[in-house]
């Protein structure tokens, strides 16, 4: 699989944009060929009504006496049987072309979701939430409409554009001329407005991504927001941000103003011109008066087409952009992939080595780790602490691929982590972090979520081993109690214990802590570290702590630094060397 170039910010050309989009049709052909059919019987319905009326008014005035009651009956029967199949097609159109378009847009929903799941940590590191739910929510309704209209709409531009053209031709071919000189122009001079438009609509699209993520940055720290007191801040950041949208937006109707004043110029040129130039060749009698009658009509038909094909370019110009913004998902680098030779990992030992290992981030270049070499034998218990910043979350981040290394490479049982499939190595890794993260939801799904085909038996059981099983028990409704947004109802130490039941149900053979209690008070933290204990028994296991009281019965403990490994032992061999972790340690002490 080749990695695929990142163009998160790139644009792309409008028939760029439609060639991506048309394969999304493909599904529904039959009912776009169904929904175009019956855009052609509605349009030839339509076209039909200036012939009868050019036959009524000529016969009338010629020949008076041939029109007969009759005759006028079978004229209305025939108009009203094509205005049943009329509302008939139409009806099919606005149901089942809406549906078409609903769908195009869920399946675009989808692609993207599923390749934001395969997007790394870098990308997310990179681009604001609120900007990636715009871009896979509003962006995609203006889709819908897009899918349904823009084929609908252009085939029956083409339709009525040709069949007026034949038509007015046999009527008088000089004044057929002379009208549709008009058209290029007019569709000249739009087309250069709605370029003009589209901008603004790019703009405008992305302001309210950047609304989105003011909002959700402010609601989500809004505990923060009221300790500090700065409600009025946050007050003056949105209005700029939200002031900003609203100079977008008047730019946008600024050119949707130009946009119709001109297509309403160009009706009244159109029409100036059959009224003045038909009415003379009349009087000339160039033309006869029903000829110029259904000329009119098919004028009037002419230019509505015009007119509705360009007033849909604020429509079209929507769901292109929605296009646009959606295509920069799916064409952002995945950067984290399986190997084409990328196999199952079956039954790991949990033997983990560091081979020459080198990284940087690969958004700003920052070096971390350098020619780092670790090894770490199956079943070992070890510990890692150091300064902030000398990489030790990022070395445990390297072992599931959350990113890749630079240089070297890292093995499980003596094999590449690159030689196995992402979804099994990362099966074979629990992680238990500082930060608990819990979804909406109640605590059953939430510990079920570390092995979703688990009993409910099954899940018990993980929590009584994480030591959540008696709280869970004292809550209003156990298991099925609601834990709220990102497990706001609960205390943290309540959510590490769920987190380290997630992690025994998942039972892993190895297990990373990422500073699994250093938010926790001394209660909480007494009680999460005899869970860490029992989830550590028997796996191989990485431990970060700030807090070294939590690693003094690890197998070994190593120092890390930005010079690398500096020290390793464990907590007794490293107090007699008197080093770097002698002084974490009596500096922790005298803290106390």
């Amino acid at each position: 699989m080749k990695k695929k170039r990142e163009n998160t910010e790139r644009q792309y050309t409008t028939l760029e944009l439609i060639r991506r989009f048309s394969p999304y049709f493909k599904k529904y052909k039959g009912t776009l060929f169904l929904d175009l059919f019956c855009a052609a019987l509605t349009t030839v319905c339509e076209l039909v009504l200036p012939l009868i009326m050019r036959y009524i008014t000529n016969e009338g005035l010629n020949d008076l006496a041939s029109l007969s009651v009759a005759v006028i009956g079978k004229l209305g029967a025939l108009y009203l049987l094509l205005r049943i199949v009329d509302c008939i097609a139409g009806y099919y159109m606005s149901n089942m072309g809406h549906v078409m378009g609903a769908k195009i847009e869920t399946d675009m929903r989808r692609d993207a979701y599923e390749h934001l799941q395969k997007l790394s940590n870098t990308y997310y590191n990179n681009t604001k939430v609120g900007q990636i739910m715009g871009r896979i929510t509003n962006d995609l309704f203006d889709v819908t409409e897009f899918a349904h209209h823009c084929p609908e709409e252009f085939f029956i531009a083409i339709i009525k554009t040709i069949i007026s053209f034949v038509i007015l031709s046999g009527i008088h071919f000089g004044l057929t001329v002379i009208i549709f000189a008009f058209v290029p122009v007019m569709i000249g001079v739009c087309m250069t407005l709605n370029f003009r438009m589209r901008g603004a609509f790019r703009k405008q699209r992305n302001q309210i991504g950047e609304l989105n993520a003011r909002i959700e940055d402010s609601l989500l720290g809004q505990k923060v927001v009221k300790a500090f007191t700065n409600e009025e801040m946050e007050n003056k950041k949105f209005e700029q941000d939200n002031g900003q949208f609203l100079e977008i937006k008047k730019e946008t109707y600024k050119y949707m103003a130009a946009f119709n004043t001109t297509v309403k110029m160009f009706d009244g040129i159109m029409y100036l011109a059959v009224v003045v130039i038909g009415g003379i060749f009349m009087i000339r009698g160039m033309i006869e008066v029903g000829d110029l009658v259904a000329y009119m009509l098919y004028v009037s038909t002419l230019i509505a087409t015009i007119r509705r094909i360009i007033e849909f370019a604020e429509q079209f110009q929507r769901g292109i952009t929605g296009i646009e913004r959606f295509l920069q998902i799916i064409d952002a680098d995945i950067e984290i992939f399986d190997e084409p030779y990328a196999r199952e990992m079956k039954d790991p030992k949990g033997g983990i080595r560091f081979e020459n290992v080198s990284f940087e981030y690969p958004d700003d270049h920052n070096i971390v780790l350098k020619n780092l070499n670790l090894n770490i034998p199956a079943g070992e218990k070890v510990a890692i602490v150091g300064p902030s910043g000398g990489g030790k979350t990022t070395l445990c981040n390297l072992i599931p691929r959350f990113y890749d290394v630079t240089d070297g490479k890292i093995t499980i049982d003596g094999e590449d982590v690159k030689a196995f499939t992402l979804k099994s190595l990362r099966k074979n890794i629990g992680i238990v972090q500082q930060d608990v993260y819990l979804f909406s939801g109640t605590i059953f799904e939430n510990i079920v979520y570390g092995r979703p085909e688990a009993s409910r038996e099954e899940v018990i059981e993980a929590a009584k081993q994480a030591g959540a099983h008696e709280f869970i028990m004292e809550l209003g409704n156990g298991y099925d109690t609601y834990v709220g947004e990102r497990g706001v109802k609960l205390s943290g130490g309540q959510k590490q214990r769920i987190s380290i039941a997630r992690v025994f149900l998942k039972n892993p053979p190895m297990i990373i802590l990422d500073e699994a209690t250093s938010a926790l008070d001394n209660e909480s933290e007494f009680a999460v570290a005899k869970s860490l204990a029992r989830l550590s028994e028997g796996r191989t296991t990485l431990t970060i702590a700030h807090r070294l009281s939590s690693i003094k019965n690890a197998d070994r403990i190593l120092v890390l630094t930005e010079e690398g490994i500096v020290e390793e032992g464990n907590h007794g061999q490293l107090l007699e060397k008197r080093g770097i972790y002698y002084h974490f340690y009596t500096t922790a002490n005298e803290l106390k």
